[in-house]
C-alpha cells in the first residue's frame, strides 16, 4: 500500500485527518476531478473519480479511477482503473453498496470528441452521445465485472446531455436503489439546446439490485427559473426521499430542492429554491445521518458565487432549514461527496487546491462531534 500525500491540517488535526488519495498530474492522469465515495459492509472506503488522461476537460479520454482505504481513510492503497471506456469516455461515477454487500457502479459513456456543448446542440449522433452502463463488485472494490448497458432503460429518446449524480448512489431501507441524474430536453423555436431552461431532473430505479432498471420521477419545465441539473439524494428517517440539485437559473441561492414520497417515484412538489443554501453553481452532496438524526450537506460556500470555501452545513428538518457547521478552510474547492466512516466520524472527498478548486482530491475525517 503506498502512503498517501498529506495536506495541510489544523494545528489541532491529527497528520492523517486529511489526506490527498489523487493529485492532479500524477499516476497517469493529468486530472481528477468528479469525486464519490462509499464505505462497504466490511468498513472498506472506496474513493472514486474520474482519471482524465490527457487534460482537464469534460470530454476526451476518461477513465473511472479508485483507491481503497481499509482504515478508515488515513491511508490509501494503489490507483485502480474500475471503468474503462478506451481512448473514449467512462465517467459520472454514482457508486452504491447494497444490503448483499456487492457494489454497483452506474456510470456514463460517450466519444472522447463528443463535447457536451455539441451533445446538448444536437450535434452529436446517439451511439456517440451521453449512455448508461452499469457493473459491479463482490470483493470490496478489488475486481469488477464487465460493464452492461441500461440506456434503454433509463433514458428517455430525444434528451440529449445525461449524467448520473455526481457522487454516490443510494439504497432505500425497501430495498431500492435509486441513483439521481440529469439531462436536457430538445429545444424549441429558435433555440439552440444549449440554453439552462432545457436542464430537467430524473432518478434511475431498480427493485431487484440493479438487474433491471426504469425511470422514477421526471422534473421537466423550460421556465428559466428552476431547471435542475447535478442531483444528490438522501433517504430521511421518516422514508421520505431529499433530493438536492444545482441549478444554472437564477434562483436565489443557486440551489433547489424537492422530496418524494414514495421511493422516488413521484415528487411532493417540483423542485423549487432553497435560497437557505448560498453557494456557487456548483455540484453539491448530500448524506443523511441516523444516529444522530442529521442530514448534511456539502458545497463551496463563498457569498461570491466563487468556487471555494468549502462546508458541510446541517439540517434537522429534513432539509426545509440549514445551518453551517463546519468548514474546511478557506480555499478554492469544488465537487464534493460525503461517507459515514464510523459511529465518530464523517469522511468528505472534495476538489480543492491552494490556488485552484482541481488541483487535487482530499479526503477529510470530520468528527461527527463537530457536526451537532
Amino acid at each position: 500500500m503506498t502512503d498517501p500525500t498529506t495536506a495541510p491540517t489544523a494545528p489541532t488535526a491529527a497528520p492523517t485527518d486529511v489526506t490527498v488519495p489523487f493529485r492532479a498530474g500524477r499516476e497517469g492522469y493529468a486530472s481528477f476531478r468528479i469525486p464519490a465515495v462509499v464505505a462497504t459492509r466490511t468498513g472498506t472506503l472506496l474513493a472514486f473519480c474520474e482519471g482524465r488522461a490527457g487534460s482537464a476537460a469534460d470530454h476526451g479520454h476518461i477513465d473511472i479511477v479508485l483507491k481503497r482505504s481499509t482504515d478508515g481513510g488515513r491511508t490509501w492503497g494503489p490507483l485502480q482503473v474500475a471503468a474503462s471506456n478506451g481512448t473514449d469516455l467512462a465517467g459520472n461515477p454514482a457508486p452504491v453498496v447494497l444490503d448483499t454487500g456487492r457494489v454497483l457502479l452506474v456510470h456514463v459513456r460517450a466519444a472522447g470528441w463528443a463535447t457536451e456543448a455539441a451533445i446538448v446542440r444536437g450535434q452529436v449522433p446517439d451511439a456517440d452521445g451521453r449512455r448508461v452502463w452499469v457493473q459491479h463488485s463482490d470483493d470490496d472494490g478489488l475486481t469488477w465485472s464487465a460493464p452492461r448497458e441500461i440506456t434503454g432503460q433509463v433514458k428517455t429518446p430525444g434528451w440529449r446531455w445525461y449524467a448520473t449524480t455526481p457522487g454516490h448512489a443510494l439504497q432505500l431501507t425497501s430495498g431500492r436503489v435509486l441513483v439521481p441524474a440529469n439531462h436536457t430536453v430538445p429545444p424549441t423555436g429558435t433555440d439552440t439546446g444549449a440554453e439552462a431552461k432545457y436542464n430537467g431532473g430524473h432518478c434511475l430505479l431498480s427493485d431487484d439490485r440493479g438487474e433491471t432498471w426504469y425511470l422514477g420521477y421526471l422534473d421537466d419545465n423550460t421556465d428559466g427559473y428552476v431547471n435542475v441539473n447535478e442531483t444528490t439524494a438522501a433517504e430521511l428517517t421518516d422514508g421520505r426521499v431529499y433530493l438536492n440539485a444545482r441549478n444554472d437559473s437564477p434562483s436565489p441561492g443557486n440551489r433547489a430542492d424537492a422530496h418524494s414520497p414514495d421511493g422516488g417515484r413521484t415528487l411532493l412538489k417540483p423542485f423549487r429554491p432553497q435560497a437557505g443554501l448560498t453557494a456557487p453553481v456548483c455540484q453539491a452532496a448530500v448524506l443523511q445521518l441516523r444516529d444522530p438524526d442529521l442530514l448534511l450537506f456539502s458545497a463551496p460556500a463563498d457569498p461570491g458565487n466563487t468556487r471555494a470555501l468549502m462546508t458541510i452545513r446541517v439540517s434537522r428538518d429534513g432539509g426545509t432549514t440549514w445551518r453551517p457547521e463546519y468548514t474546511a478552510d478557506g480555499l478554492p474547492a469544488a465537487y464534493s461527496d460525503l461517507v459515514r466512516v464510523d459511529r465518530h466520524t464523517v469522511g468528505l472527498l472534495y476538489e480543492t487546491g491552494d490556488f485552484g478548486p482541481y488541483e487535487t482530491i482530499t479526503f477529510r475525517r470530520v468528527p461527527v462531534r463537530r457536526l451537532t
